[in-house]
């Protein structure tokens, strides 16, 4: 039999670093090897070797001991000591841009969650405004990054030693559009508009003056509008260019959750039925996606799931569609397509230990 792998998180202190360690703590093929946690510690708390990750997340303790574990100093040393074969980066995304490399070249696989190495192309890539010390190295190391969707990517998945885990709009928005693009259903020529509505987490931990309560609560706004960095995961991957779809994002005042509207127009009419075939058949063999056929999907039914939940209405006449889909951000969109991908990468079951 295999040895249990030894996986590893940077970032646990984060809303998606505590859904990782959730799922990974909790996991069936990693009973008996819980992650490996490692991170910025200082002070008193580097005397006693770290911070007890009940500290941190409270809702982690547990009486299988998961409680005694801690978040150590972080050092690559940590690592090869503790023989980690799986890391997982929840860092900003210049940590990682700086870290995979190393990582790499010491032989660990990494599964990234942040947007270091989500795009391939550089203009697209702009928008971080990443400074490579090392631009040949950097190039390298994107040659090897496989885009972490496994419903698009599975075979490149089981062999990367890189995943550049998707964005949680991106997966949204990509995973609804790209069989009907794919299929040549759509007219892209009239455009694609894509509204998207996100909870309060997807920005992340680290309080902003919007995502404050008193900005956030009993409000709905617009933002990024033409200018969001996860449009260029929508073009590389649907396969389209910017002019042919309009991608808002929207901030909603609940804690997760995300519901995108989309609307396209078809090149000919269509029947409900031959668009759900081409969905139905696209995702044979994708346990996390879940169609709707008969009515629309809600965030209260995707939300604590790693499911992406797709819908759609099309009008009297067959020439344009309404798409609604539904994920989890921190899941579906960040922690549990993660761990999707780690059962891609080991080949076990792909829903293990997220249903």
């Amino acid at each position: 039999m295999k040895k249990t792998v030894q996986t590893a998180i940077v970032g646990v202190t984060g809303y998606a670093g505590a859904e990782l360690a959730r799922l990974l703590l909790h996991h069936p093929r990693l009973h008996g090897k819980p992650p490996v946690f490692a991170g910025r510690v200082e002070g008193k708390d580097l005397e006693r070797g770290g911070i007890p990750l009940a500290e941190i997340h409270p809702q982690l303790a547990g009486h299988d001991g998961s409680g005694n574990l801690k978040l150590e100093p972080f050092s690559w040393e940590l690592l090869a000591e503790r023989g980690v074969d799986v890391l997982f980066l929840a860092t900003p995304h210049e940590l990682s841009r700086e870290w995979v490399p190393e990582a790499l070249k010491r032989g660990l696989r990494v599964i990234d969650l942040s947007g270091a190495w989500r795009l391939t192309d550089g203009a697209n890539r702009a928008v971080y405004a990443f400074e490579d010390k090392d631009a040949e190295q950097a190039a390298a190391t994107q040659a090897q990054a496989i885009y972490g969707l496994p419903e698009l990517h599975r075979k490149q998945i089981a062999g990367a030693r890189l995943v550049a885990n998707p964005g949680c709009y991106a997966t949204s928005v990509i995973l609804p559009l790209r069989p009907l693009v794919a299929a040549g259903l759509i007219d892209l020529e009239h455009g694609i508009v894509a509204d998207a509505k996100s909870g309060v987490s997807g920005a992340g931990k680290v309080p902003t003056a919007k995502t404050h309560f008193m900005y956030a609560a009993d409000n709905l706004s617009a933002y990024g509008v033409f200018a969001h960095r996860h449009t260029g995961e929508l073009l590389e991957q649907i396969g389209i260019a910017s002019e042919q779809i309009v991608f808002t994002p929207h901030l909603l005042p609940i804690p997760r959750g995300i519901l995108s509207t989309i609307y396209v127009r078809f090149k000919k009419a269509q029947t409900r039925e031959c668009v759900a075939e081409v969905y139905r058949e696209f995702f044979a063999g994708s346990p996390m996606v879940r169609l709707y056929e008969k009515a629309l999907p809600q965030i209260q039914y995707s939300v604590h799931t790693n499911y992406a939940d797709i819908g759609f209405q099309l009008d009297a006449g067959g020439k344009r569609a309404v798409i609604v889909s539904c994920l989890d951000n921190l899941l579906k969109g960040a922690a549990g397509q993660a761990v999707q991908n780690l059962n891609v990468i080991e080949g076990w079951p792909e829903s293990e230990g997220l249903l």
